[in-house]
């Protein structure tokens, strides 16, 4: 019997069914193995060897395979065809050899990016060995990142200043928070346009003023009303005018590349208002039924046979007026596209699929029109442009009409916008140079240039692409990574806010981690894991490279005093304060700053104690004062919003919250801005998760008893140990949860009998 490893438990009963008999196909169901999660599980001083452990929970699957394994004469190793499934292979080839398991068995590293009988059958005929170079470029990623959050972590716990630091996931906070900056700092400008209403016999046109005495009027030339008026009275409507030039030519648009991972989730926000784990989440689901190609890839290129397919359907589906006469080509723009050989396609084009619904639905729909449209013939327009002079004026006002004249892919499938948009701008009459036209109405337009634009996931992504930050592999996770820590938050349009978390965070590192959010320095990391995967760098030197720097950054923060790291903070957030008309205290007219607790960051009065204003800082950036109570102590404002349906948003002690009055639901990642009534429904009505299985932190040293870490509880997350249990945000290090532990003081309660 053949034993066949994938990472998926739906893709090892879609591939048993292609091999039959004499096959047996079990899942990895992802990761088998992971870093100890204490510190030293990478010593930086022996070579940056690395200690490993099977991942809680995935005992029961590595028993499994070596169950399986015994009855097997061969092994094929058929994780996904990227860094991360060439890892997944290793790891799989060193238990089982540590365990001795592989004596007189073959062994063969297999990979296929489609899951169709042909592919898999094609793999399995053509084996190879594992590739070093892939797996050494994950373990170099692996240990920066186990690094980077032991490092930096314990120094955010220490000062309330975050639950954690990533190398990327920084980097995209802080392109949040620049942003933010940028918007604050804006300056609009004021300017004018002037628009036209042109008559030509019975038709009717507009037109915009493009020259005026001489002067070519751009954008930003009317600076004023002032010059409008100008100008208006040297206009005077109706006015007798003629066509004084036409210039007329034919306009053809191309059709969009075939996805890759990171063109997907933008069209999938853009189209379906998919957040990128959505996105993911369904195309894994269509992957592992073999409908699709593997999702995660930089390449935009076509297998031959697939485009021959294409063109097959598009001739008798269309007609060859649609086909062109050779292949689209696409080449490929990421620098270091390698680790897939095909765009995300679908794998037969016969016909769409049929039977799927929901998200499934929606997205192999996304992908089957932009790959069926990337190899039809280009849209073509005609584009006429008319300049009209009044008579006797110095004035021209300039009218361009587009038309569409032939579909080409664009029956199929148009890029960024919905599908039954009309791609046609104002028809022109029929015009000839000489002709009179009247202008009977003039339009004058103030206008003020606009802040830059705040991310949404899509634009997000595609900035951490072009500056070469992350890869497909990542990018869902990044985003998810940043909202799930309240480092950024979404409002009702799906943009991106920082949080006053994320405003925090992105000052600390910033002044004394800068390279780690340095765009430049984190694209240099992913070359140089690109690099490795080439096998033109070696993973010693790779990680000596990082690590020097990187230490002699953790080296210099260790010993900052907390209140200079306040000082710088508040160096960063004084002008977002000032921004918000918050820079001076309402009741002593001293300075406010940030401050920061074990409940986050807030405003207070630096002429603390002599005055006692606080102000809660939202979401939102939003600052409201802190209210009082009956006693005159200060409390978070409710900042109460009813949504309807009996159904009320509050901010309480612990965070903001929904409640229908018999039940609450915490809402920790909203505001009273972008909770709407369906959200408050749906929190509400959400069933209480299953209580996880715990994580063993490690042993401590004072009671001997083992320290175990738990996602869930009826409080959050916690750590236990003999009878001692400690809320935390995340999984501590060993070193923290020991702390935590012996320092937790034991609940006061009085004795039975005792008088209360």
């Amino acid at each position: 019997m053949n034993l066949l490893i994938v990472e998926s438990p739906s893709k090892a009963k879609t591939i048993e069914k292609y091999l039959g008999a004499g096959w047996r196909v079990v899942a990895s169901v992802g990761h088998v193995r992971d870093l100890v999660p204490e510190n030293g599980s990478v010593d930086t001083e022996n070579n940056f060897a690395m200690r490993w452990a099977i991942m809680p929970g995935k005992e029961k699957q590595i028993k499994l395979i070596t169950d399986e394994l015994k009855k097997a004469d061969a092994v094929y190793l058929a994780s996904d065809p990227d860094r991360e499934g060439e890892a997944i292979a290793w790891h799989l080839l060193d238990i089982l050899t540590a365990k001795k398991l592989l004596a007189g068995k073959r062994v063969y590293r297999v990979a296929f990016h489609e899951i169709t009988k042909k592919a898999v059958l094609a793999a399995i005929e053509n084996p190879r060995e594992i590739d070093q170079n892939l797996v050494d470029a994950y373990l170099v990623r692996r240990a920066l990142d186990y690094l980077i959050g032991f490092g930096i972590s314990p120094l955010l716990w220490r000062r309330n200043l975050g639950k954690s630091a990533g190398r990327v996931q920084s980097v995209a906070v802080k392109l949040v928070v620049d942003r933010e900056q940028e918007i604050e700092a804006f300056k609009p400008k004021e300017y004018w346009s002037l628009g036209a209403t042109c008559v030509k016999n019975d038709a009717t046109f507009n037109a915009n003023l493009s020259q005026f005495n001489g002067q070519k009027i751009e954008k930003m030339t009317i600076e004023n009303k002032q010059q409008m008026d100008t100008i208006l009275s040297a206009i005077q409507v109706p006015v007798a005018a003629f066509v004084d030039n036409i210039e007329k030519k034919k306009v053809s648009r191309k059709p969009a590349a075939p996805f890759t991972t990171s063109t997907l989730q933008q069209e999938a926000a853009r189209k379906l208002y998919f957040s990128s784990k959505r996105t993911m989440g369904a195309a894994q689901k269509l992957y592992e039924q073999g409908l699709i190609t593997y999702m995660r890839t930089d390449a935009t290129n076509l297998s031959a046979d697939a485009v021959t397919e294409i063109r097959g359907y598009i001739t008798r589906t269309h007609g060859d007026r649609y086909l062109p006469k050779s292949p689209n080509i696409y080449v490929t723009k990421s620098k270091n596209a390698q680790e897939a050989h095909e765009a995300i396609r679908p794998t037969h084009f016969d016909a769409p699929a049929a039977g799927l619904s929901g998200d499934e639905a929606k997205l192999y729909d996304l992908i089957w029109k932009r790959t069926i449209a990337c190899q039809m013939t280009n849209a073509e327009f005609d584009s006429v442009a008319v300049d009209i002079k009044p008579k006797n004026i110095d004035a021209c006002f300039h009218s361009v009409g587009t038309t569409r004249t032939f579909d080409g892919f664009m029956t199929v499938y148009i890029e960024d916008r919905d599908d039954t948009d009309d791609d046609t701008t104002t028809k022109l009459p029929p015009l000839v140079v000489g002709d009179a036209v009247d202008i009977t109405e003039l339009t004058p337009d103030q206008h003020f240039t606009q802040p830059p634009a705040r991310y949404t996931e899509a634009s997000l992504v595609k900035k951490l692409e072009e500056l070469g930050i992350g890869r497909p592999s990542t990018y869902a996770t990044i985003m998810s990574t940043i909202v799930d820590r309240a480092y950024v938050e979404q409002d009702k349009q799906r943009r991106f806010h920082p949080t006053p978390g994320g405003w925090v965070i992105a000052a600390y590192l910033s002044k004394y981690f800068a390279d780690l959010v340095d765009v430049n320095f984190t694209a240099k990391t992913e070359d140089t894991l690109d690099d490795v995967s080439n096998g033109k760098m070696q993973k010693v030197p790779a990680l000596t490279g990082f690590w020097e720097p990187t230490k002699a950054m953790f080296d210099g923060a260790r010993d900052i005093k907390t209140t200079d790291i306040i000082d710088q903070i508040n160096m960063v957030m004084a002008s977002h304060l000032g921004a918000l008309g918050m820079d001076t205290c309402p009741e002593c007219g001293q300075k406010l700053g940030i401050k920061l607790s074990k409940y986050g960051a807030f405003v207070g009065c630096t002429n603390y104690p002599i005055c006692h204003y606080t102000a809660r800082l939202d979401n939102t950036g939003t600052v409201t004062p802190d209210e009082n109570d009956e006693k005159g102590r200060q409390t978070p404002a409710t900042n109460s919003v009813d949504l309807g349906d009996g159904i009320m948003f509050k901010v309480g002690k612990y965070g903001p919250y929904v409640t229908n009055g018999t039940k609450n639901a915490a809402a920790k990642k909203y505001t009273a801005d972008s909770i709407t009534l369906e959200i408050a429904q749906e929190l509400l009505n959400a069933d209480t998760p299953a209580k996880a299985d715990p994580t063993q932190i490690g042993e401590n040293p004072t009671t001997g008893k083992m320290i175990f870490y738990y996602p869930t509880g009826r409080y959050g997350a916690y750590i236990s140990s003999n009878k001692v249990n400690v809320s935390v945000k995340s999984q501590p290090d060993l070193e923290t949860a020991i702390e935590l532990i012996n320092n937790k003081k034991p609940a006061i309660r009085p004795k039975k009998g005792a008088k209360k």
